[in-house]
């Protein structure tokens, strides 16, 4: 491959460069965009100049937000979050102003088919299950109970959908979270 880029049989959007001494390059493209990350700032500095010579492209700095995810970059690591983007999917479906819950289903709750349930609009279930499983990237804590409400996007009753505002009523407290502990620790 050109530049001496190998792609990674797993991932094809993700490219791996390795040179002797352990150095290596990472490079993850979508669509026009591009991130890139190593250990060896000369790598960095060949690459950028290769690339800016063959596109016409412009150096953003270091990452902030890529594809919603906001990357925040400190000397004692890097964090990721969804905060903008679960704030829009809460508006979205207007549970902005509802009352949060601080687990994201009932504990106990058993979910099933409810096939004398009411039927609720499959599209708009499926809308909101699918802003929901993008969450997941970041908020790992909704992963079981998205297995659970996915599983009747093809006849979802008002039983499931109540158990996906369930998730969006908790994802409210966990933006809330997010905020406060980065407000507490810009105070110290």
């Amino acid at each position: 491959m050109k530049e001496g880029f190998e792609r990674c049989q797993y991932e094809h959007t993700l490219f791996i460069k390795n040179k002797a001494g352990g150095k290596i390059l990472i490079i993850s493209l979508y669509v026009d965009d591009l991130i890139f990350t190593g250990n060896d700032e000369s790598m960095f500095v060949k690459f950028k100049s290769s690339m800016m010579r063959e596109f016409d492209m412009t150096d953003l700095g270091k990452i902030r937000f890529f594809l919603g995810i906001e990357v925040v970059q400190r000397a004692d690591g890097v964090f990721i979050n969804q905060k903008k983007y679960a704030l829009e999917v809460l508006k979205r479906f207007k549970m902005d102003r509802n009352n949060p819950v601080y687990n994201p289903i009932i504990p106990g709750c058993k979910l099933s088919k409810d096939e004398d349930g009411v039927k609720v609009d499959s599209t708009f279930y499926k809308q909101v299950v699918g802003s929901l499983m993008y969450l997941t990237a970041t908020q790992p804590d909704v992963m079981f109970v998205m297995s659970l409400i996915s599983r009747y996007m093809a006849n979802p009753a008002k039983l499931h959908l109540q158990a996906a505002k369930r998730i969006l009523r908790y994802l409210k407290v966990q933006q809330t979270m997010v905020c406060f502990t980065k407000m507490k620790k810009m105070r110290n």
